[in-house]
């Protein structure tokens, strides 16, 4: 088969033989041998790897496990050739420009986990040629990166996931439907924390410079971005703080810490968003070191208004707010914690997996709502059932572009200085005109665009 439609096509169409009884066959982790037989008989997904060391080299062995691994990219040499040495057989490029021309008739899909400002160049590239899209979080570096991803992937009809791994925690689905229940009444605020950053912010730009080291492919690393020197502070790990590539703390860690609070409670286009507390942005280079948050929603549907804030850089809740709530629980490095009209559910970790409804006394005899939402097979094997024609993984695009949209919102009103008055529906700052325009979106360097 040399066309994509074809492979697409045939994959989806024994996809669905195979399955036989419909689509909740995928989610069957009990299937007997001749079951397990029928779906050996599907035809392996083909996927290019884009950015393979990492998180990108975890992502890549994912696809390897769902899959034939049949191209790998990366800006670092070094990477690709460790990459190389458990998947001999996969073509290596640097470019990811030049991978997807030359291999679009041999993929069925791509995982994109790269630095934040290259998601949305590769990944609608990928998108525009009809490939399935598996991209790191945060899904994008820009806000209208956010909306055009949804709204490519929506055309296209590919299939596409973000790569927050808790959407798939069988804790983080149960207690979205203990929320959504009315376990803890009315949910007014949220309250989210995290212990990034672990890499240098609130700095500006390095003195010095030099030459990028020969296995490093400077100019494709800076991709969308404006040229400048290399230095050793940015690659390979350095640059989550940077404005020109990262998304900040912020960016980093909310797509994990905050999606179980936003899927529960709908916390979807906040009509204000605030940087009540920072450091300040340096010489417009890096993110605070440390920051405070403040996100409000409106009414939705149903739903009362509730305000969200989050905590960077060793900032947290007041202590008063924490005894109300939990009492004299500590807390962890990163968490969150859901205030309703009836109760509170607190959750340590990055992912929202493991929770505690307060106070322990009222709800020690609580009975778990039933289940609504579907238990995953496994965050990546969800993207690999739903590029076989399977139902959508459950942090696809639709879903992970509002997210991500409504994340890094808190980053618009860092580098704006003032509330954020945000119309979601026209996709504007209300209260900025033509200097808000320049805040979600960015100039991307000739070649690196998202058209």
């Amino acid at each position: 088969m040399t066309h994509n439609t074809t492979r697409r096509e045939f994959v989806q169409q024994t996809a669905a033989a195979a399955a036989g009884v419909g689509a909740s066959w995928w989610f069957d982790t009990n299937l007997g041998v001749a079951a397990q037989k029928e779906r050996a008989k599907v035809e392996r997904l083909n996927f290019a790897c884009v950015g393979v060391g990492g998180k990108g080299s975890s992502d890549t062995d994912s696809a390897g496990g769902n899959g034939e691994v049949v191209a790998l990219c990366d800006i670092d040499d070094n990477n690709l050739k460790a990459k190389a040495r458990k998947f001999p057989n996969a073509k290596r490029f640097n470019d990811y420009r030049e991978m997807l021309d030359e291999m679009k008739d041999k993929i069925d899909a791509v995982t994109v986990s790269t630095p934040d400002h290259t998601h949305a160049p590769a990944s609608i590239k990928a998108m525009n040629l009809g490939k399935h899209c598996f991209t790191q979080k945060p899904l994008t570096w820009s806000v209208e990166e956010a909306r055009k991803m949804r709204e490519i992937a929506a055309v296209k009809k590919v299939a596409t996931q973000m790569g927050n791994q808790g959407t798939a925690e069988r804790g983080l689905r149960e207690a979205v439907e203990i929320v959504q229940a009315g376990g803890i009444g009315d949910v007014t605020q949220v309250h989210i924390w995290t212990n990034r950053p672990i890499w240098p912010q609130g700095e500006g730009r390095p003195k010095s410079s030099q030459e990028p080291p020969k296995h490093v492919h400077w100019d494709l690393f800076l991709g969308a971005a404006p040229v400048r020197p290399y230095s050793p502070v940015y690659h390979p790990f350095k640059w989550r703080g940077w404005l020109d590539f990262g998304t900040g703390a912020l960016g980093d860690m909310a797509c994990h810490t905050a999606n179980m609070a936003v899927m529960a409670a709908s916390l979807f286009d906040p009509i204000t968003v605030e940087a009540v507390k920072n450091s300040g942005i340096v010489e417009n280079e890096t993110y605070p070191k440390y920051s405070v948050i403040k996100f409000e929603f409106p009414k939705r549907g149903t739903l009362p208004p509730c305000v969200l804030y989050w905590y960077d850089g060793k900032q947290y809740p007041s202590r008063e707010l924490l005894d109300e709530h939990i009492g004299d629980r500590r807390l962890s490095g990163s968490g969150s914690l859901i205030i309703g009209t009836k109760g509170t559910l607190f959750s340590p970790n990055d992912y929202g997996a493991a929770y505690t409804l307060y106070p322990e006394k009222k709800f020690r005899d609580y009975k778990k709502p039933k289940e609504t939402l579907p238990r995953s097979p496994g965050h990546f094997k969800e993207f690999a059932i739903a590029c076989k024609g399977g139902p959508k993984a459950m942090s696809n695009f639709d879903y992970a572009g509002r997210l991500t949209e409504t994340i890094l919102l808190g980053n618009v009103a860092l580098r704006a200085g003032k509330k954020v008055e945000w119309n979601a529906e026209d996709m504007k700052i209300k209260n900025m005109g033509s200097e808000g325009e320049k805040l979600i979106k960015r100039d991307y360097r000739k070649g690196f665009g998202i058209s």
